[in-house]
């Protein structure tokens, strides 16, 4: 058997994901504490420059304490997932109107497309003027809003690709019983589409978070990420603001990983997994 190479030892090394996810996390953080002590040193108005190291915005963040981000967080995932809930169901509810009656899909994506393109800067304020500021210390209705408005169009998209993915087979199969639009979105469809709804609504989820924040930022609100990120940055507390940057981006993070873990065990046909005999 000389010459010859195990298979295995020919296949190339496949990482985990968690294992390429921290890897990417340290060049991140690596090129990130570089820049910060050599490029961008002196750059910005502020002393010391525009951006921290690392190790300063850890630094902050110990001297904050975690009693301080915690009301913030609170108040902005909270937002973030009442507009998630909002945007969603309302996408998969048009997403299934159209699938029962296929006439309404130009007008259903035309909804969408807009939704997507109307800025959210731009939209946001006239919102605020309609909604209001809400009573102290509580979520934003404002907020909630563009949290939702950030979800619909992939949610939208995402879910008609899903139900438009049914096995034709099936499909007919269900006709051929006497079964309706209606049975095979409840038989067939929805089943098909779990892969690419799961995919759209972990895409959906950190971009629910942003939408958030930025209803924040228009004001009305004591609580929050968005307001205590443009409290510091007024007071020119860079440290602070790249804190709760990194601290915002920690918490969407964790709404993408955490409909990525659910598609994972909820959706197995779906990954390529070899399946266990």
């Amino acid at each position: 058997m000389s010459g010859t190479t195990p298979v295995a030892a020919r296949l190339p090394l496949r990482l985990p994901g968690w294992a390429t996810g921290l890897f990417g996390a340290v060049i991140v953080i690596a090129l990130w504490w570089f820049g910060a002590a050599t490029v961008f040193r002196d750059v910005g108005s502020m002393p010391g420059g525009a951006i921290p190291t690392p190790g300063d915005v850890a630094v902050q963040f110990v001297t904050d304490g975690w009693l301080f981000y915690w009301p913030h967080i609170a108040v902005t995932a909270t937002e973030a997932v009442t507009g998630f809930l909002w945007g969603t169901g309302l996408a998969l509810l048009l997403a299934g109107l159209v699938l029962v009656v296929p006439r309404v899909e130009k007008v259903a994506l035309q909804i969408a497309v807009i939704t997507y393109c109307v800025p959210i800067v731009a939209i946001g304020p006239i919102a605020y003027i309609v909604i209001g500021a809400p009573p102290g210390g509580q979520p934003a209705g404002t907020a909630v809003f563009l949290a939702a408005l950030s979800v619909f169009f992939t949610t939208v998209v995402g879910s008609l690709v899903g139900l438009k993915a049914a096995d034709a087979a099936s499909l007919d199969l269900v006709t051929a019983y006497g079964g309706s639009r209606f049975t095979q979105l409840r038989k067939v469809r929805l089943i098909s589409a779990l892969p690419s709804v799961l995919t759209a609504l972990q895409v959906a989820a950190p971009a629910a978070f942003l939408g958030a924040i930025l209803g924040e930022y228009l004001g009305g609100v004591e609580r929050g990420l968005g307001i205590a990120m443009l409290v510091a940055g007024s007071s020119a507390n860079v440290d602070r603001v790249w804190a709760l940057a990194v601290v915002a981006g920690v918490v969407a993070g964790i709404g993408y990983a955490l409909f990525a873990v659910v598609s994972r065990f909820a959706t197995p046909w779906s990954s390529g997994r070899a399946v266990r005999r």
